[in-house]
């Protein structure tokens, strides 16, 4: 089981070079950036560590936030994508080419129809126009929360139809194609840095079954409160987890990893 964040270690803080955080719920809550978090990352970028946002949400939100936030990039769409401002422009890259994106994209319209009709209560998410690789299938954010069973059967939809899935907090995102949210950092990393990516040398914050990729193989991996409701379905969890939920828990962690960078 997780360690609390207390027990983080005061050497592998000093070792850090970055870190990779997710959204939805380890930024937010209920919906709603903590301003607390956003200080803390400020902080970070401020105090030379790399600030990386690894989310499902969409193209869309993945510009702004590149633009916009005190990070060095966001990878979106749960590893599909990956944008940067390189200090004059903002730079965007895709896994898959145009028309693969295309081709795929119609394939999901058909399950953005046909998920809804199978599972009452389920939508296409809100966000669902500002996405290039991926559907959304919202059981969370804007409709009252569906059961555990109900997710499943979401799930099943997509692998019925031959589609990658992951759970988040308040989504099942479905899309065609090999990547999740480790293959895009692998990929941001060496596409901005041009380093492989060197797990005992970044943190990953994050909350929920998405996240399990990360969860996985960073020795640094820290679990906001809220990860709790999950551990139950993870293989893979993480090593550390704070007192509180959310962005304020993520201000903890960053809290005390800063402190012990001195």
């Amino acid at each position: 089981m997780p360690r609390p964040i207390a027990e983080f270690d005061a050497g592998a803080a000093r070792g850090l070079v970055g870190l990779f955080t997710d959204l939805d719920d380890t930024l937010t809550e209920a919906g709603r950036v903590v301003p607390a978090a956003f200080t803390a990352l400020d902080r970070a970028r401020s105090a030379g560590l790399r600030t990386v946002i690894v989310t499902g949400r969409p193209a869309g939100w993945v510009d702004h936030l590149a633009r916009m936030w005190p990070v060095d990039g966001v990878v979106g769409e749960n590893g599909g994508l990956w944008f940067w401002h390189d200090g004059t422009r903002l730079q965007r890259r895709f896994l898959q080419p145009a028309p693969e994106r295309e081709a795929n994209r119609t394939r999901l319209g058909a399950l953005a129809a046909s998920i809804p009709a199978e599972v009452p209560g389920s939508a296409v998410s809100a966000d669902q126009p500002y996405r290039e690789l991926d559907l959304a299938i919202d059981f969370a954010e804007d409709v009252p929360e569906l059961s555990e069973a109900e997710v499943d059967a979401i799930v099943r939809c997509f692998e019925s139809a031959g589609a990658t899935c992951k759970i988040s907090s308040i989504h099942v995102n479905g899309w065609y194609g090999a990547f999740d949210k480790l293959e895009g950092c692998r990929r941001f990393v060496r596409e901005v840095w041009g380093e492989d990516l060197s797990f005992e040398r970044w943190a990953f914050l994050g909350d929920s079954q998405n996240d399990e990729p990360m969860f996985r193989v960073f020795p640094h991996a820290i679990g906001v409160a809220n990860v709790a409701r999950f551990l139950p379905r993870l293989r893979w969890k993480p090593a550390y987890i704070t007192t509180l939920p959310g962005g304020r828990g993520f201000a903890e962690a960053l809290g005390r990893i800063l402190s012990l960078r001195g």
